[in-house]
């Protein structure tokens, strides 16, 4: 795991401590601080008396993570010098069950589901152990099984980053094929601000995300054609359909306009020696706040962008978009005894 994050991945306990929602986990806080707590690692339920836990680092930079369903719902950095100088990056609609956020997407691909079956969406996510480096970096390490597939989920906190790395090993004796994600919704102050640099000369084609449970808008609502959308401002241009390719010809990707893409190379490339592959980092920009995150892809082949347009009006004057590393054309095949790594990581220098 050090080739993913610079603290080493701990090492599973014998005693592993469930996180569920039933009624039986009123002292589960508790018993996490208890064997876990330290200075910076906090254990709570929030107001829907769901089991969470509070990672915060010296300059104050903090996340939330929730433990059941391992969504991470709030993520504040410090960007200024100055007392108050946190913003919170992550658009989460809380509820009875929280969407938006950053939620880790695996989705079987099979000839009986051949659009894909959430491994996740009964998952029983368990608090494995914590690590820390001082008081500069703070990670927990949360595992679940599905079926097969035992699955490693380590999150990690660090001044000016956040990381968040996936593990998946497979414990039977045929291949299982995954389409995957870990998709992230930025928050905006207003949609004119909202954009991305750095997918100049990228291959993309119109592409619906992976249906997730953390999903604010569904694989169909995020192909639905929005009648406000106004094609007339820079770097905006009408979606092709699905299935045609594009190169980016313009250094910002706007995301004022309603459009939902996969950044990779075309399945005609892959079938080349050698092609292009989408870039290891871009950055997300909002100029309402003058604020830019970079986002950094390990171990996934493709990279998901969508932007709501009009449909973000339905969740309040703030303005979303989601985006992050995926592997959507050319899904993941695990052999038996074999594992699969992805990860990653939004970094800023806002400081």
């Amino acid at each position: 795991m050090a080739s993913l994050l610079s603290l080493s991945l701990p090492k599973p306990t014998s005693n592993i401590i469930k996180a569920t929602t039933s009624t039986t986990t009123t002292a589960l806080p508790d018993t996490l601080n208890e064997k876990f707590s330290k200075k910076g690692i906090k254990f709570s339920e929030n107001d829907n008396k769901i089991p969470v836990v509070e990672l915060k680092v010296r300059n104050g930079s903090s996340i939330r993570l929730q433990i059941p369903d391992a969504h991470v719902t709030s993520y504040k950095p410090k960007v200024y010098w100055k007392d108050d100088g946190f913003e919170e990056v992550l658009y989460t609609v809380n509820g009875a069950k929280a969407r938006g956020g950053i939620g880790l997407v695996l989705n079987e691909v099979s000839d009986s589901a051949p659009k894909g079956t959430s491994l996740l969406s009964n998952s029983e996510w368990t608090v494995n152990d914590v690590d820390s480096d001082a008081i500069d970096a703070f990670q927990v390490e949360l595992s679940s099984s599905s079926g097969t597939l035992d699955i490693t989920y380590v999150v990690t906190l660090y001044p000016v980053s956040l990381a968040t790395a996936v593990i998946v090993k497979n414990k039977g004796t045929k291949d299982v094929t995954l389409t995957n994600a870990i998709l992230s919704h930025f928050k905006f102050k207003t949609r004119k601000g909202a954009a991305i640099q750095g997918l100049r000369s990228c291959s993309y084609s119109s592409h619906p995300p992976l249906s997730s449970p953390f999903e604010l808008l569904s694989p169909a609502e995020a192909m639905k054609a929005d009648s406000s959308t106004d094609w007339f401002s820079f770097g905006s241009e009408p979606e092709e359909k699905p299935g045609v390719w594009t190169k980016q010809d313009v250094p910002f990707t706007i995301l004022k306009n309603k459009l939902s893409r996969v950044y990779a190379a075309p399945p005609q490339e892959r079938l080349k020696a050698f092609y292009n592959t989408p870039p290891s980092k871009y950055e997300i920009i909002d100029q309402g706040r003058e604020l830019f995150f970079r986002v950094i892809r390990m171990g996934f082949e493709d990279i998901h962008v969508s932007s709501p347009g009009s449909f973000s009006e339905k969740y309040g004057e703030e303005y979303f978009a989601c985006t992050g590393p995926a592997s959507i054309l050319a899904p993941v095949v695990i052999k038996p005894g074999e594992e699969w790594r992805g990860a990653q990581v939004i970094e800023h220098d806002n400081l």
